[in-house]
């Protein structure tokens, strides 16, 4: 067991888009991406070519990663269909990514109610599509829908699908849990059966959490012999979910002694990513979540504070930091040195933990987090706030005042509409400018009023767009009254993305302090740019 490799398949993007309420955006999908790579995840699933507009332009500007290789999904050629003559697995094959999956039936019943054709051409369907993508691509996949079901219907048949796709070329099978429905002892016992027929470094494991058993499914799986493990972060996905990737790889690493490609350095990433997805879906994170979640190392009073300090070993499994998380003595949180440090290395930002002001930025952190302030997914901001703690940013520009004002009214045509104005008093390098901007709502209003003001200086700031905005509502319990967090998403035209954020009870307040931090993160930027440009010549 020990050193034994396990790939990881992850498939958020798709898979996790499946989950009621969630809707990544092109933007997102893009973040998620790069995570996931940094992470040192194998596989990252990218979507379906030609199922919607987004996965195409996800596809189309497929971000550019260190590991992890996109993978386009889809299915097998139809039945009538010759592998040349199939519009929607050509879709799939003429797509960017040079790794493919494809799934296919292995339930007589699905075979002849749901597909309506007959055994012998969905095995046809299956070797001819697998060596077709198998012959186009670097690498192909079957993922083998409702397996687990098949086999205990028919294991002849299930099996010679599988063979069929083995025959066809591809690198991976991969034996579906699609229903969830399966427990973890038939898990292990009929993938000790297929191993008899096809080697587990051939084989993979697709897990829903139908029965809260996804996690358990794919560790008993790798104990019965497979070597890829498919997944999503946090568990996302239709009905109940899928596997979680966040709970599978520290117990693979930590607990079952396999490797992974993923580093210590990169496992203490995971409690970050984990919040990051959760902060692009403008969700709160599971504060009960295993490993990740802010109660997970949590202990409150008595006895059992008084053996962590002793002896951290008798009530935490593991220590948090090989997870990115962090010990909470309830009332006294404690510090997270090591995550700041990991923050930093990823922003760039080459700072010791000797640094005599490296206590007083770590309180601050956990100050502001406790005002509501969320630093996972808000690098520009927290790397600002480290600078301006730790060494100087300029004030490009300082607010006296804004004022915004919405409209809702008929207009001379008798329809109904809203208009926004801001108002803005600026001193910008020394001079005190007043101008204002009309909007489709208060926000945009505002970002077109602080534009106007600064463009004459900054004109670079012409180069910014806001792609993204999100809302959350901190204190629901205050109603109309409630604290506000805004996050902010800008880019440039040379492909940079960073995040902002800010809180408030007064979501235009919020909205404002994020946009300073875009606006500020984007001009320190570009300076710094100019110095080194300068010190080149």
């Amino acid at each position: 067991m020990a050193g034994d490799r396990i790939y990881l398949y992850d498939s958020t993007l798709r898979d996790g888009a499946q989950t009621q309420g969630v809707d990544f955006g092109v933007a997102d999908k893009v973040a998620i991406a790069e995570a996931l790579d940094r992470l040192g995840i194998d596989y990252i699933e990218g979507g379906w070519p030609g199922a919607n507009p987004t996965d195409d332009a996800f596809f189309a500007a497929s971000p550019s990663l260190t590991k992890a290789r996109i993978t386009a999904f889809g299915m097998t050629r139809r039945p009538g269909r010759s592998t040349s003559n199939d519009p929607g697995l050509a879709a799939i094959l003429d797509a960017s990514p040079r790794v493919v999956c494809l799934v296919g039936k292995t339930w007589d019943f699905h075979v002849e109610a749901a597909l309506g054709t007959t055994l012998n051409e969905n095995i046809d369907m299956i070797g001819e599509s697998l060596a077709e993508a198998s012959k186009r691509k670097d690498e192909a996949l079957f993922d083998a829908e409702h397996f687990f079901d098949g086999y205990r219907a028919n294991p002849t048949y299930a099996l010679d699908c599988l063979k069929a796709a083995l025959a066809g070329g591809s690198r991976w099978i991969v034996l579906c849990d699609t229903n969830g429905g399966t427990l973890p002892h038939d898990i292990e016992r009929i993938v000790g059966e297929v191993t008899k027929h096809i080697p587990g470094e051939k084989l993979g494991i697709h897990c829903h959490n139908d029965t809260e058993n996804a996690v358990a499914n794919s560790l008993a799986a790798v104990r019965a012999g497979v070597r890829q493990i498919q997944g999503t972060l946090n568990g996302l996905g239709e009905r109940c979910g899928n596997a979680n990737l966040v709970s599978i790889i520290p117990n693979l690493m930590l607990k079952m002694d396999y490797s992974t490609g993923i580093s210590d350095a990169q496992l203490a990433q995971l409690t970050h990513v984990s919040r990051l997805l959760d902060e692009r879906l403008n969700r709160p994170s599971l504060s009960g979540a295993a490993y990740v979640g802010e109660r997970a190392f949590a202990h409150k009073g008595g006895l059992h504070v008084s053996a962590v300090e002793k002896d951290p070993r008798t009530y935490e499994h593991v220590p948090p930091e090989k997870v990115g998380n962090q010990r909470r003595i309830i009332v006294s949180d404690q510090a997270g040195r090591s995550n700041i440090v990991a923050r930093f290395r990823e922003i760039g930002f080459d700072v010791p933990p000797t640094h005599p002001k490296f206590a007083r930025l770590i309180e601050e952190v956990k100050a502001r987090e406790h005002e509501g302030y969320s630093y996972d997914a808000a690098d520009a901001s927290f790397e600002l706030l480290a600078r301006r703690l730790l060494e100087a940013v300029p004030d490009y520009f300082l607010l006296n005042t804004f004022r915004v004002m919405s409209e809702r009214r008929f207009n001379a045509k008798g329809d109904l509409i809203t208009q926004s104005e801001a108002t803005v008093k600026l001193d910008v390098k020394g001079k005190r400018v007043m101008r204002v901007g009309e909007g489709n709502g208060p926000v945009d209003a505002l970002d077109r009023a602080l534009r106007e003001a600064l463009l004459p200086v900054y004109p670079q700031l012409a180069e910014i767009r806001l792609i993204d905005y999100k809302v959350r509502i901190l204190t629901p319990e205050s109603g109309t009254k409630a604290v506000t967090r805004v996050m902010i998403e800008s880019a440039d035209p040379t492909g940079r993305h960073w995040t902002t954020i800010g809180v408030s009870p007064n979501v235009i307040d919020a909205s404002y302090n994020a946009l300073h931090d875009s606006i500020t993160w984007f001009l320190f930027h570009d300076q710094e740019r100019a110095k080194r440009g300068k010190a080149a010549e």
